[in-house]
């Protein structure tokens, strides 16, 4: 069969192997020895016939491959994912290893020989399949054709291409969605040229997918189970950018264990078969198409899922390349907020701030200062002149003891009463600040200073407590000059939100530039907190660390904030 060639010269290879005949279907050899002295003898490497199993780092098999780490296992298929390396060309390769099984003697295959047989059978069929979503397969190694361990019923041989596993991909931090969906279409063009000729990948097990160094999704160890079905290639194809987008694998429970990888979650708890959580529930900012994708690759035929199921590995690969020529064509305008930083590469980046003086604090607290004691002497000169203008000329304070009543019932006046020792203060602006880039519903957040308790604005809902996708979120208030504040209050009805107030230099300084002030633990309600030990401010940062808990959902709701200004 001719195989698909892109992207890498062509080359010219033989994979050959021996199978032996396997019950109910014709052996691949033409001709058997009848004699059992002319049955050759096959060497095991360390391993006599009957030896228990001895298979290991550093056995070599065929007198060639020497196996050196196990990166992972699929006991469904009886199989093993083995790097090795090829003694004879000095490179490194992929070993599929297929493990005989205990002896079950009320089996139809009582130890897998037959289920080998037939993996060997299909593998080479795919001997002339070349992608570069999919590993070369280079040799694959059967019972009677290669000297192989007794614990051993035969081997593929496909190239290494380095790369990572999903999970340790993962490890590293959430992924951007439209770059999950990069990442997964030369594995969906792969599952579709093969489905093209009859074959399959088997890309449903996590241990079988590597990321590659340039950031591509590939099948790098073959041999897939001998039930695969294409169906079982486009689930796959699902799985793998749910894994990606939301960090969970949606399949098998004990394959993401196995994988090192948390199991999705469902829909109705406890049915491990039943529909995940779509992602754009799991982590803020998927999009709708990928959402689609996802959920229609994964779909069965269930009831009232099966008019929306992606049926074919073709269809998802089609799908995935209209989102990203999409993307390529909006290169031009800036991304929709994904919840995660752009990346170095990325056409638009966060605006840089200008390097940030360490003793800028410090030198602004001063002129604070300074300018506070010029206001106080610039006012006390200046009660002194009005005070000797409009003032008693006859020099003598007036003391007065009881006054006397008016005519006609009226009170006489007294001396003026004190003014109050607070009053409130009018914020300028305010914003949402986020050090994600991904500012949670920024169009509404002016409601929480515009007098009205009635209107509000919330954060996002998340499903995981901070600081699992975000560190925090905060509202930046901004004055039109620096104030000296005494309290603040919030009407809030998100109970057990936890908040701490900082003051900041500016409106988008660096989280780290700005002063804690106090911290408190909201009410539902008005909660005031004080900030009688602060220093006059302009822009106060109220920085939420804990949101509060709405129907098993964490999200925190602010009505009203309210600024009260010392007493001179």
């Amino acid at each position: 069969m001719s195989g698909q060639t892109r992207g890498r010269p062509a080359s010219t290879r033989t994979v050959t192997a021996t199978v032996p005949a396997q019950p109910g279907r014709p052996s691949d050899e033409t001709t058997a020895p009848a004699d059992p002295a002319e049955v050759p003898t096959t060497e095991t490497d360390g391993s006599a016939p009957g030896d228990p199993a001895v298979t290991d780092a550093g056995t070599t098999l065929a007198g060639r491959y020497r196996l050196r780490a196990k990166l992972g296992s699929e006991p469904a298929a009886g199989a093993e994912f083995w790097t090795a390396e090829d003694t004879v060309l000095r490179r490194d390769v992929a070993v599929t290893l297929l493990r005989r099984l205990a002896t079950d003697p009320d089996a139809d295959d009582p130890d897998g020989t037959a289920r080998a047989g037939e993996m060997i059978v299909r593998a080479l069929r795919t001997g002339s399949f070349e992608h570069p979503g999919a590993a070369r397969l280079l040799d694959v190694l059967a019972p009677g054709g290669a000297a192989l361990p007794t614990d051993v019923l035969g081997a593929a041989v496909s190239e290494w291409c380095g790369g990572r596993g999903l999970s340790d991909v993962l490890a590293d931090g959430m992924i951007r969605p439209l770059t999950a969906a990069r990442m997964v279409e030369p594995l969906a063009e792969a599952a579709a040229a093969a489905h093209r000729h009859g074959l399959v990948l088997g890309c449903d097990h996590p241990q079988r997918v590597r990321v590659s160094a340039d950031g591509r999704t590939q099948l790098t160890f073959v041999l897939a189970r001998p039930d695969v079905t294409p169906d079982d290639d486009v689930r796959g194809l699902g799985a793998v950018l749910y894994a990606l987008l939301t960090g969970r694998w949606p399949l098998a429970v004990a394959d993401a264990a196995r994988a090192g990888m948390p199991a999705a979650e469902r829909l109705v708890s406890g049915d491990p078969g039943g529909r995940v959580v779509p992602p754009s529930e799991v982590r803020p900012g998927v999009p709708v198409a990928l959402d689609a994708i996802v959920l229609g690759a994964l779909a069965g035929d269930h009831a009232g899922t099966s008019t929306q199921r992606v049926r074919t590995a073709a269809a998802v690969h089609r799908m995935l390349a209209e989102i990203v020529s999409e993307d390529d064509k909006n290169a031009l305008f800036p991304p929709v907020h994904d919840g995660l930083p752009p990346e170095p590469g990325d056409v638009w980046q966060a605006r840089r701030k200008a390097p940030t003086d360490r003793d800028r604090r410090r030198k602004l607290m001063l002129g604070l200062g300074v300018l506070a004691v010029g206001v106080v002497v610039v006012l006390g000169y200046l009660g002194l002149v009005l005070g000797s203008v409009f003032g008693d000329s006859s020099g003598a304070p007036k003391i007065v003891v009881d006054a006397p009543a008016a005519p006609g019932g009226a009170i006489a006046a007294g001396p003026p009463q004190p003014q109050a020792a607070t009053s409130s203060v009018a914020a300028a602006g305010v914003e949402v600040y986020d050090t994600t880039a991904d500012p949670d519903n920024a169009g509404r957040i002016s409601r929480v200073i515009d007098g009205n308790p009635a209107t509000s604005w919330r954060t996002y809902a998340y499903r995981q407590q901070f600081p699992v996708l975000k560190p925090g979120i905060g509202v930046m208030v901004s004055f039109a000059s620096a104030v000296q504040l005494s309290s603040l209050s919030i009407n809030s009805p998100s109970d057990g939100t936890v908040v701490q107030i900082r003051s900041a230099p500016t409106a988008d300084a660096d989280f780290a530039d700005t002063v804690p002030i106090a911290d408190a633990t909201l009410t539902s309600g008005v909660t005031p907190i004080s900030l009688t030990q602060s220093q006059p401010v302009q822009h106060v940062l109220i920085w939420i660390t804990k949101l509060g808990n709405d129907n098993d959902q964490h999200m925190t709701e602010i009505n009203e904030v309210t600024f009260q200004r010392a007493g001179v």
